[in-house]
């Protein structure tokens, strides 16, 4: 399969399968424990119609947003997402480069395998520093301070995630950080060669946010253990007011749920909030962002900027979330699959395909501007 057959979503995924050995795909793919929220993600955009209006004169579309006060070329960022060297050696080089040329928000992880600081030199596009929170309260304040010096513009705090989900597939390929294959996981990476050459011959994999923090490289801490044992779930409302405080800029909650919490996130002075369900790896059977949506918009939309990933696979999710009142919209798989498949042109090919996709549909809904989609454009089934 090559780059030109990919016309959509699907099209990627199946052509990161076939270049990705079983278990890094699976680790992509796959979700917490049956899988349930996973699927509803998506399922959810489906029990939602469209209601367009025509002759509307729809000569130029302005697809911009501004959010968290960033602007944006388009209403689509790219959420920030772990280990992206594991899946293309290019990792958050070619999403970075990929975001600033469509002139969107990217986020990098704590977990990222590319640093803040060449991640901002490689794009001018808005920045995200995603991070958790950390029983080492020194730690949290130290990434801070690095990423106000990289030039960040946006802290996104992930809240779901005190704990790592059950992800099963995992389990049963034995896919960690440092690799600890069981035979099945072994025999998956023996018929995917040219992966290992890939990997093998360019630089050393390195979390480079935890490097001077966390020894991965000898084995002594894995991605799990740096869940159970580095980050903090006695975490409360009364530590992130502080860590919201000390930035005194741009900050945002991921993982947000609950009304009850999205008030919380503006009481303590938070300028956005993601409802997100961690793409259905954390809580399984929890409800998904979209189907939670309006709920939230209403109690806080006026107060705070609301956002919401997990699921997005289409031009018209993007418009239903807008038009609910989101923001903006975060997608990980549908870039993390094009970048799996071909390195810095497939991510680039996936976000101008959401690009063309975005507007099209916004000419067919009859709407210049991403102001004119509202819930009079929707009808829930």
């Amino acid at each position: 399969m090559r780059l030109q057959d990919c016309h959509n979503f699907h099209d990627f995924r199946r052509m990161a399968k076939q270049r990705l050995p079983g278990p890094i795909f699976n680790y992509i793919d796959g979700a917490a424990e049956d899988e349930t929220t996973y699927r509803r993600n998506t399922d959810a955009f489906r029990d939602c119609d469209l209601l367009p209006n025509v002759l509307r004169g729809v000569t130029d579309v302005d697809m911009s947003v501004t959010v968290m006060g960033q602007k944006l070329a388009m209403p689509v960022y790219c959420s920030p997402t772990a280990l992206q060297r594991l899946f293309h050696h290019q990792g958050e080089r070619a999403v970075a480069a990929a975001a600033g040329k469509y002139g969107t928000m990217f986020g990098v992880s704590s977990l990222g395998t590319v640093s803040l600081e060449e991640a901002r030199r490689i794009s001018s596009a808005p920045q995200v520093y995603q991070f958790y929170f950390h029983k080492d309260r020194g730690l949290n304040r130290e990434m801070m301070a690095r990423a106000r010096q990289a030039g960040v513009e946006v802290m996104m705090l992930t809240v779901d995630s005190i704990t790592g989900g059950n992800r099963e597939r995992d389990k049963r390929t034995g896919f960690a950080i440092p690799f600890k294959l069981n035979l099945t996981g072994i025999a998956q990476f023996a018929i995917r060669p040219a992966w290992a050459i890939n990997y093998l011959t360019h630089e050393r994999f390195r979390l480079p946010q935890l490097d001077s923090h966390v020894d991965m490289g000898s084995g002594t801490m894995s991605i799990s253990r740096y869940f159970t044992e580095m980050l903090d779930p006695s975490m409360t409302w009364d530590d992130v007011a502080e860590m919201v405080q000390h930035w005194g800029g741009q900050f945002c909650l991921k993982g947000i749920m609950s009304v009850e919490d999205a008030k919380r996130a503006v009481a303590i002075g938070c300028t956005g909030i993601v409802l997100s369900n961690h793409g259905g790896r954390q809580l399984d059977g929890s409800r998904s962002a979209f189907d939670q949506l309006a709920e939230i918009v209403d109690a806080v939309g006026d107060k705070i900027d609301v956002m919401m990933d997990g699921g997005v696979q289409r031009g018209t999710h993007v418009l239903k979330a807008l038009s609910l009142g989101a923001k903006a919209v975060g997608i990980g798989r549908y870039y993390l699959f094009p970048l799996a498949a071909a390195g810095q042109p497939g991510v680039e090919r996936a976000l101008d395909m959401m690009r063309i996709e975005i507007e099209r549909d916004m000419r067919l809904m009859g709407c210049t501007s991403i102001d004119q989609l509202t819930r009079q454009n929707l009808r829930i089934r």
